[in-house]
């Protein structure tokens, strides 16, 4: 995806994701919001897209951000909400272990109190290590932590897998995290 178009989904994000109110628009319950007026409100704002650009960048995304409804009449982000909607994902049984990527500056916090959503509806893990790492990349230099994700559903926690294979937990607690 060129630069422009980049820059076109990080804005989308931000609108699917967080702040619909940046253009004026209503998201339902379940993060869905209706095409039509996403583009047109996108260009009245000074951005131009148009539902081809629109469907490339949903197909081109490298971390499958965005999934159109049945029919293309509306779309919604797949998982990272700070906004309270319901994005309908299913309670799922996690592998033995999965990993969060994150960096230095934060390992003294994670010790003391584990993972936490913050300001988003869970916590993101992956189940590649190498996923992990790209996203603590953007950051800084990168650390891995394993998580023991099999011993926290047995412990009796609730995991969930995105649409984009994210797994999603309220909060990890620090005893369940490999430095």
């Amino acid at each position: 995806m060129d630069k422009e178009y980049t820059q076109l989904s990080k804005f989308i994000s931000l609108i699917l994701r967080h702040k619909p109110e940046i253009i004026n628009i209503q998201l339902d319950e379940h993060g869905w919001c209706n095409i039509e007026e996403l583009i047109e409100k996108i260009n009245a704002h000074g951005k131009y897209i148009s539902m081809d650009i629109l469907e490339e960048i949903v197909s081109k995304d490298n971390k499958q951000r965005y999934t159109f409804n049945e029919d293309s009449t509306k779309i919604r982000a797949n998982q990272g909400h700070s906004i309270d909607v319901d994005v309908e994902i299913k309670e799922e049984v996690p592998p033995e272990f999965l990993y969060h990527g994150t960096v230095e500056r934060f390992i003294d916090s994670i010790k003391a109190m584990g993972l936490k959503k913050m300001q988003r509806q869970h916590v993101h893990l992956s189940a590649e290590m190498e996923t992990a790492k790209v996203v603590a990349e953007r950051r800084g230099s990168p650390r891995i932590l394993r998580i023991c994700s099999a011993k926290m559903y047995k412990d009796g926690y609730k995991f969930y897998k995105s649409k984009n294979n994210v797994w999603l937990t309220e909060a990890v607690p620090e005893e369940y995290i490999v430095f």
